[in-house]
């Protein structure tokens, strides 16, 4: 274990697989001490926790709804009694969804919000209200945002809306020194990502980055490493497109 981010605690929502759960080892990896939050699957997120703990650190897993504000508020809660301080929050947990726009119906609008939207901003909420100075907020947008794609309405909404609240939100707490900031990545390896997906389609994907692949959640969880590091203090309010040079 390194310890570049001793005495720190980051809580890691969306964290028991995917990229989230390589941010979480990756925080833990460096030090900090992490709570992993999951909606549903407790088995993966306790996995995500012993790795940690058998690497060297401290980490413990939280369920919460990301969709609930009573649930937000809880889970920051916990944090704070079991760590004593927050110092990062990393907004992961998100869903997508692919469909035409003529052809979304308004549970899933409602959802894809819900989650990706609402869930994110009330805990930024709770993380201006509760978060030590000098802390760091990370927003996980997409870089779908900066272009056209097809069937891409909807999630692409949710996270231009990201994006807006990362923004005022970092002139909002700056003057307590918290930097907000966005990752944006491209196609990134994961199983979620893989569904309904032919290996021709995730091949022309990877032709569409400089670097000729897709990215790992290895990718974004060293970016995040990062825009958390004391090297980055002097980083907020940006969107880091962290993709490999994705339709750049």
């Amino acid at each position: 274990m390194q310890a570049g981010l001793k005495n720190k605690t980051a809580i890691v929502t969306g964290a028991s697989r995917g990229i989230g759960r390589a941010i979480a080892l990756k925080l833990g990896q460096s030090g900090a001490s992490v709570v992993v939050n999951y909606a549903n699957n407790a088995k993966a997120a306790d996995e995500v926790v012993s790795q940690i703990i058998e690497n060297g650190g401290q980490a413990f897993s939280l369920q919460a709804d990301m969709q609930k504000i009573s649930e937000i508020k809880a889970l920051f809660d916990a944090s704070e009694r079991h760590f004593g301080s927050i110092d990062i929050l990393v907004n992961n947990a998100g869903i997508a969804l692919f469909k035409k726009i003529a052809d979304i119906t308004e549970k899933e609008f409602d959802d894809s919000f819900a989650l990706n939207v609402k869930g994110l901003f009330f805990a930024c909420q709770q993380a201006a209200q509760k978060m030590a100075d000098g802390g760091k907020i990370i927003n996980i947008s997409s870089s779908v945002t900066k272009m056209m794609l097809p069937d891409y309405g909807v999630y692409a909404a949710t996270k231009g809306a990201v994006e807006q609240i990362t923004k005022v939100l970092a002139k909002e707490l700056g003057h307590r020194k918290i930097a907000v900031n966005a990752i944006s990545p491209g196609p990134v390896d994961t199983e979620l990502f893989r569904q309904g997906k032919t290996e021709q389609q995730i091949q022309n994907l990877a032709d569409m980055a400089a670097f000729g692949r897709i990215g790992t959640p290895g990718d974004i969880a060293g970016a995040v490493l990062l825009l958390v590091s004391g090297e980055a203090g002097w980083i907020s309010g940006q969107n880091l497109c962290v993709n490999g040079g994705f339709a750049a």
